[in-house]
């Protein structure tokens, strides 16, 4: 979850609303790749979640990384909650989920250089407090109850709200972990493109990821649970945008869409102001119930824009939201993935060929499709292992055709990070076939050993 944007002044007109996103255009020398990894922790001696309080906690785990390993504090209302430090920050989902959002960076070797180093921290304090940490979709045994709510203002809001739209938000907030990449673009019509592929191609993304087949203790009958948990979430703020496929998308167009997502909150003084179901419209014309008679800043707006959540995302860069949390190689799959298509215009013209001859029906029916079987899912005569294996070669195209260079110039591109996603277009399993195997195999249905197999 997104932390408090800042330094944003007033908004005197509504045409800054769109400036705000386009400001995030940037030349192709300047695009950077930013990944974001999420991922469970639980007490070693008990196989629980870790709470937030006490001497095996999520706060040990973050006092931890500030005193032995040079992170800035970041506190809401005298608690700790995050950590900052060169460029990047660690972050608290609702449930205690801990959060990597790295720094931009140019490669995907730099990326993979940092989340070695955050998972080796993470290892360091967590074996000196007892906790585990492990990447998965969805938290496999725990349940509701046992994930305690982190103290931040704006989860204790959210917790609220989700009893009133959909049936699975609660579960989203506290049971569920994600991979994700952040993009660049160079322009408006650069930033559409990106996006329709982003939307129309993340189906894949969630097969090829895939990592979440247990749910409170058993199989729950989808390869990826936590794409199934975001589709009954909030039908106001999620979902595969079918619009962003029709004439005259644009910036303007998705701030049409940000206006019409319900607020959360707004945050003054290091206080989340409860503002639930309440319009961004009304706070433009200084009508809001929260704040009656104050305007919203820019941000406010960056705050906002937070607030929604569909398959792929526009703030000032693109943010592609469809898999699942994992073991470490797809930490580095995922940014290789998209980067490849994205980074490169033949890749990227070759993923649209793939994808524009679809209606809203065929995205959506591959998305729902996705979650239940993985790289068997098929729908409308589309297959995800054939489509899988063709976009993956498009992505091995472009990482080529960047050609850029890790260990001191001796590997010769990034092409190397797709191979976990090479091997299960081969053998056409993704991580949940191989933990569905494992638990209907040698672990003759005892699930608790998924952490001593899979922890990082």
């Amino acid at each position: 979850m997104s932390i408090p944007q800042s330094g944003g002044g007033p908004i005197e007109n509504h045409a800054q609303l769109a400036e705000y996103l386009a400001d995030g255009c940037k030349p192709k020398e300047d695009w950077r790749i930013g990944t974001e990894h999420e991922k469970f922790g639980y007490s070693k001696e008990t196989l629980l979640p870790l709470p937030y309080e006490g001497a095996c906690s999520i706060r040990a785990m973050l006092e931890g990384l500030r005193d032995g390993h040079g992170w800035d504090p970041v506190e809401e209302g005298g608690k700790l909650i995050g950590l900052v430090k060169d460029g990047a920050n660690v972050s608290l989902e609702p449930g205690g989920q801990l959060e990597l959002s790295g720094a931009p960076v140019e490669t995907i070797h730099e990326t993979c250089d940092e989340v070695n180093a955050h998972l080796r921290e993470v290892r360091d304090v967590a074996d000196r407090i007892g906790a585990g940490f492990i990447g998965l979709g969805a938290a496999p045994e725990w349940t509701h109850e046992q994930m305690d709510l982190m103290p931040k203002g704006r989860y204790k809001l959210m917790n609220e709200y989700m009893t009133k739209v959909g049936t699975m938000g609660r579960v989203m907030m506290r049971r569920t972990c994600t991979v994700q990449v952040n993009l660049d673009f160079g322009s408006e019509a650069d930033m559409v493109q990106k996006l329709r592929v982003a939307l129309a191609l993340q189906p894949v993304a969630t097969a090829l990821f895939a990592n979440s087949p247990f749910f409170e203790g058993k199989p729950n009958g989808h390869k990826s649970w936590r794409s199934r948990v975001w589709r009954d979430l909030d039908a106001a703020r999620t979902g595969m945008l079918p619009w962003a496929f029709e004439d005259g998308m644009g910036f303007e167009r998705w701030v049409d869409y940000a206006l019409d997502v319900p607020m959360y909150f707004v945050y003054r003084d290091g206080q989340y102001i409860d503002a639930l179901g309440q319009s961004f419209r009304d706070f433009l014309k200084g009508e809001l119930p929260a704040l009656p008679g104050e305007k919203p800043t820019l941000s406010d707006w960056a705050d906002h824009l937070t607030t929604a959540f569909p398959e792929a995302r526009i703030k000032k860069f693109i943010e592609m939201r469809g898999a699942d949390g994992g073991p470490w190689r797809r930490l580095c799959a995922l940014p290789a993935f998209w980067v490849g298509l994205m980074y490169d215009q033949s890749a990227l013209d070759g993923a649209w060929d793939l994808a524009k001859g679809w209606d809203a029906e065929t995205r959506e029916g591959l998305r729902v499709a996705a979650s239940v079987d993985g790289l068997q899912a098929e729908f409308n005569g589309v297959k995800m292992h054939d489509l899988a294996r063709e976009v993956v070669a498009l992505s091995e195209h472009g990482l080529k055709a960047r050609a850029r260079t890790g260990a001191g110039g001796m590997v010769p591109d990034e092409t190397h990070f797709l191979n976990a996603l090479k091997e299960s277009i081969e053998t056409g399993k993704v991580p949940a076939d191989e933990l569905l195997d494992d638990y209907n195999g040698k672990w003759n249905g005892d699930l608790s050993r998924i952490y001593a197999e899979y922890s990082y």
